[in-house]
């Protein structure tokens, strides 16, 4: 049998990392994706050869349509196709949304939102041809409830959460699957920020007592792309200990 190719995007550390060196560990061909840290990348792709396993990467902006193109070409060059997308790619603004400029909510909806529009607009011609695929965006449990002083991205994690229902009815009678993850409070480099009495007044909130680990969320993107998962389609599973 074929091995299985998936494309992470936003892969270079966080949750990015941990799908990927998950599903390397799974046998899967991984491709990775990052905009700037193209060192945390190669670390990554080191992990997963020292696995066993077998991982590309390419260093593009998929918010620029042309780049999201440029990584799909790569991807499909190098292993053939892509059997399953992960949108993971993501940035993060905390502020109040008057005191935000008219380039920081730009650029956020274009990463998280746009970004995620782009690369599976670029792969859809490749899965639709098969007539298979497994497509997961990572949302936030934000995108479901909204949160003050996040009001742009959560708007773009509410879209991306639409955006998941509305194809997963498209692309079915294709064979292709699509789903979202939506983490709550996760212990990466985005939330590393926050003050410890931020963290502690999160984790009242939360009825594990806990943020959650990449590798949690890894586990579930797992899940969603395998055959287990062949009868979940335009579902946005949260992902968040309980949040209140």
């Amino acid at each position: 049998m074929k091995t299985e190719t998936v494309l992470i995007t936003g892969s270079s550390r966080g949750i990015g990392r941990a799908i990927a060196l998950a599903f390397a560990r799974e046998g899967k061909n991984v491709f990775l994706n990052c905009v700037e840290r193209s060192d945390k990348m190669e670390e990554v792709l080191k992990d997963i050869k020292a696995l066993g396993g077998r991982g590309k990467g390419l260093k593009c902006d998929i918010s620029d349509y042309a780049g999201a193109s440029k990584l799909v070409s790569s991807v499909c060059e190098e292993y053939g196709g892509i059997d399953i997308l992960i949108n993971n790619a993501g940035i993060s603004h905390i502020g109040l949304f008057q005191d935000m400029t008219e380039e920081e909510y730009r650029r956020l909806i274009n990463v998280n939102l746009l970004g995620t529009l782009n690369v599976t607009h670029a792969v859809l011609p490749y899965m639709i041809k098969t007539k298979k695929g497994a497509i997961i965006n990572i949302s936030s449990v934000w995108g479901n409830k909204g949160s003050s002083c996040e009001a742009v991205y959560s708007a773009s994690k509410g879209g991306i959460n639409s955006f998941t229902q509305a194809l997963a009815k498209e692309l079915g009678p294709s064979g292709i699957r699509v789903n979202a993850i939506s983490p709550g409070c996760i212990d990466t480099e985005m939330n590393a920020a926050l003050s410890s009495a931020d963290k502690a007044a999160l984790c009242d909130d939360i009825p594990l007592m806990r943020f959650g680990r990449p590798e949690e969320i890894a586990k579930t993107a797992l899940f969603l792309a395998s055959d287990s998962a062949s009868y979940i389609n335009g579902q946005i599973i949260t992902v968040d200990g309980g949040f209140l």
